[in-house]
């Protein structure tokens, strides 16, 4: 496999790291530098600043994300998410959940379990809380449920279910750019507060807001069976 697809698998970094790693002349691969996209072996020596690469532990925890911070990797970017959480290893968010909104999101180092539930046309479910500037109906309900247009496509049939009469709750099993705020606009509502609290079996429960912790080998269990 490719150099860098390889160091990702690993939990060391993401691509883009890894070809940063490159060109500074950090990777040997038996014995000489390491060239961009570079194809090896596992039975190759690879070295990272002299020292043999090896597999790091998976790491799988949750975060309730704050409004105001970004779902990046990028540390150039103020507020992003790897820097509010500090954590000792690599890892990166399985995902986004916009600035302004809040709420669960998976933060781990294991690429391939992220593209799992990232495939689009797997249909995994995503459930918010949300509430919006005026009061809602039973029109309002039926109609997000169905399908609304937006971004010129028609959004998938989803579950919804009134809270009161300012919140609702929904579940997507869909990811387009700022989907909920969209729906929500076509029927000339804005929403206040958008806070998701369930991906696939993993649940926010009552975590506190900006508070992480490390999924336990049963939710890793069940997440890895909803995904089968």
């Amino acid at each position: 496999m490719r150099i860098n697809k390889l160091l990702s698998n690993y939990g060391l970094c993401s691509r883009k790291e890894a070809n940063k790693w490159i060109e500074e002349g950090r990777i040997e691969v038996n014995g000489e530098l390491c060239t961009p996209g570079q194809w090896v072996e596992l039975s190759d020596e690879i070295l990272l600043d002299g020292n043999p690469i090896k597999e790091q532990e998976k790491v799988y925890l949750i975060l309730n994300k704050p409004v105001g911070i970004t779902c990046t990797a990028a540390r150039n970017i103020e507020g992003n998410i790897i820097d509010f959480l500090n954590f000792e290893q690599y890892i990166f968010p399985v995902g986004r959940l916009d600035k302004e909104s809040e709420g669960l999101i998976l933060m781990t180092n294991d690429g391939e379990l992220a593209n799992r539930i990232l495939e689009a046309d797997n249909h995994h479910e995503k459930e918010y809380i949300v509430t919006v500037d005026k009061k809602i109906d039973d029109k309002f309900i039926n109609g997000m449920a169905q399908g609304v247009k937006i971004l010129g496509v028609i959004t998938r049939p989803c579950e919804v279910k009134m809270v009161d009469d300012y919140t609702f709750k929904i579940i997507l099993t869909q990811g387009l750019n700022r989907q909920i705020r969209r729906m929500v606009k076509t029927f000339g509502l804005n929403v206040t507060k958008l806070k998701r609290i369930r991906i696939l079996s993993i649940e926010l429960s009552n975590l506190e807001t900006g508070g992480w912790r490390k999924l336990s080998k049963d939710e890793i269990q069940k997440l890895e069976e909803s995904l089968e």
